[in-house]
């Protein structure tokens, strides 16, 4: 059996509804700065939606705002067909079912030192009310998953870069998520790591896992993703398929920001 058959549940499956996540009117401000401006998107089952753009730009905003870890002044949002914001009113009543089914990968790994790297793919189990003899057994399975069965005892100190990602990514499928949400996952890790990463991730795309990515790697995003957004001063500026948004940008600004992300290349 490989590695990809031993977890066999990984990508949960929606209700008949296409969009697994949609979003309109979304606008965000932090001390009275506008960082969204009026952003939509959709994204729909087994799809992988590419966020692009400098820092600064909303990109990071806008990815916590689809499991509300920031909560949108305005915003009509769905996620797996039930209305989870309107208006400027949070509408879910049970936010950590949501994140359940929104899982999330952050950008600094953020597993707890005190526990081992199969204690941190439990953890979120456990008290989902798992039994811990299942927990264990699936965070085993997950962490053979992303080809870190060797490393199960191992404290996050102890592991590379790249290796912790590859932790925080079993962990974030732990719960069978609907949608996984990236941000920026490569940006602190060397080449090396961040192939192992992308190799992880492109594996959960080739297996359906729906994603939403908040990316600088371009010709990943230009690989693998069906849909690239690209993002800049809090608006959504263009949008398509990677052939149009990276190959052939209507945009002016679209196209200064690929140009410059050759140059610095």
């Amino acid at each position: 059996m490989s590695e990809t058959a031993a977890v066999d549940a990984t990508v949960s499956t929606p209700a008949t509804q296409d969009a697994v996540v949609r979003i309109e009117n979304l606008s965000k401000s932090f001390d009275g700065r506008m960082v969204l401006d009026n952003v939509g998107l959709t994204v729909d089952h087994r799809k992988i939606l590419a966020i692009i753009g400098q820092s600064g730009g909303g990109k990071t905003t806008l990815l916590r705002c689809v499991n509300l870890l920031e909560r949108p002044d305005n915003a009509s949002m769905e996620v797996m067909g039930e209305t989870v914001f309107a208006g400027d009113r949070l509408v879910c009543g049970d936010l950590a079912k949501l994140r359940r089914s929104v899982g999330m990968v952050f950008q600094r790994f953020n597993l707890f030192p005190h526990l081992t790297a199969v204690e941190n793919v439990m953890l979120a189990q456990l008290r989902a009310g798992i039994a811990e003899k299942e927990a264990l057994e699936r965070a085993v399975q997950l962490l053979c998953r992303v080809g870190l069965a060797h490393r199960g005892v191992a404290y996050p100190e102890q592991l590379s870069g790249g290796e912790q990602q590859r932790v925080a990514i079993a962990r974030a499928l732990a719960l069978r998520p609907s949608v996984l949400l990236f941000d920026e996952p490569t940006s602190s890790l060397d080449p090396e790591s961040t192939g192992e990463v992308l190799r992880v991730m492109r594996e959960l795309a080739d297996d359906g896992m729906t994603m939403i990515l908040v990316t600088h790697e371009l010709p990943f995003a230009r690989d693998v993703a069906d849909t690239v957004v690209f993002v800049d001063g809090g608006r959504i500026v263009e949008q398509g398929t990677p052939a149009e948004v990276l190959g052939n940008p209507r945009e002016p600004r679209t196209k200064a920001f690929l140009a410059s992300s050759t140059a610095s290349h």
